[in-house]
């Protein structure tokens, strides 16, 4: 993995020598509001030329294929965003979002004798590695007073974690959904990214480009920005629109592999960032910087990445939300 990030990142300082459509756009399974504005071509008409969607598993596909080209755009979480930036992957971020609370969760199996996290040494947990749910589970277990190695921590993706709990072979998991909303059937929730994030580890997605290409077309970003932003707005003020039984929640469902009566509850499991909460210091006014250091300072201390960086503003933009106002 570190051989292929290193070639990655050095295919990744290569400059864009033009930009041709479609634009890629590599998105993940989370669940949030422009997902119907993905799915209704919302963002196709707004930008003026035909996307092409990827669907990633985790956050370090998503950085391995920016870093290689193979996309423009993507979402990441905070953690594998921590880690691209810390070895200066050349990406901006230009947009939080979301916030995440209960939609990414600790589960542990129904037969696995686990009720408390005393119960958890000696188990095998699963996640994918260097994700926001791998941050939020190493989180969880130091505050716990548990050591990594006191449980067996196994690297796998979000759909090999729904065919490994149905196998028996891991008594936990800290993921998202798709996968989460399968394993609650038959376990029960031991703590969330929320609870996680009151212990001082707080997590949170971003929408990432290449500094190349962000340079080069600033304003797809703002018109990109402004459809999300605009879903979030609509979601806001009219949270019945997105109903279990609702157009809007059979589109998330269908786009992600999830049900549509889960929809509701996993889209509450975030917080949405509006366009003035996007600007202001909590979020790319500064405090995405700083959460995104103090996030790169825990992976240093699991031996997840070498360094921390000074300063992670450069990696981080306010510009192109500010031009979301005029799409």
């Amino acid at each position: 993995m570190k051989r292929l990030l290193a070639s990655l990142l050095v295919a990744a300082s290569l400059p864009l020598t033009a930009f041709s459509a479609p634009v890629v756009i590599g998105y993940q399974t989370g669940v949030d509001p422009s997902k119907v504005a993905q799915a209704d071509g919302v963002f196709d008409k707004t930008l003026g030329q035909p996307l092409d969607w990827r669907r990633f598993n985790s956050g370090p596909e998503v950085v391995a294929a920016l870093a290689s080209g193979s996309i423009q755009i993507g979402n990441l979480g905070s953690s594998p965003f921590a880690a691209a930036t810390s070895r200066k992957l050349p990406i901006v971020a230009f947009l939080v979002s979301t916030q995440i609370h209960s939609a990414e969760a600790l589960v542990v199996r129904n037969g696995s004798h686990i009720s408390s996290y005393q119960d958890l040494k000696g188990k095998t947990l699963a996640t994918p590695f260097v994700s926001t749910s791998h941050y939020s589970l190493l989180g969880a277990l130091k505050h716990w007073g548990l050591k990594p190695g006191d449980v067996k921590i196994v690297n796998l993706n979000p759909p090999e974690i729904a065919a490994a709990w149905k196998r028996g072979d891991i008594d936990g998991a800290f993921v998202w959904s798709p996968a989460l909303s399968e394993i609650e059937k038959t376990g029960k929730v031991l703590t969330d990214a929320k609870q996680v994030g009151e212990w001082g580890n707080p997590t949170f997605e971003v929408w990432v480009a290449r500094k190349d290409f962000a340079e080069q077309h600033p304003e797809i970003l703002a018109k990109y920005a402004h459809v999300v932003l605009d879903s979030f707005n609509n979601y806001a003020q009219h949270p019945e629109a997105y109903s279990a039984t609702s157009d809007n929640a059979k589109k998330i469902a269908k786009l992600v592999g999830v049900s549509a009566q889960d929809i509701p509850q996993l889209l509450a499991g975030s917080v949405y960032p509006t366009y003035t909460q996007q600007l202001s210091p909590a979020f790319l006014g500064g405090g995405t910087a700083t959460a995104t250091k103090a996030t790169a300072q825990f992976l240093v201390e699991q031996q997840r990445i070498p360094a921390v960086l000074n300063d992670y503003q450069p990696f981080i933009s306010p510009h192109y939300v500010e031009l979301s106002k005029t799409p």
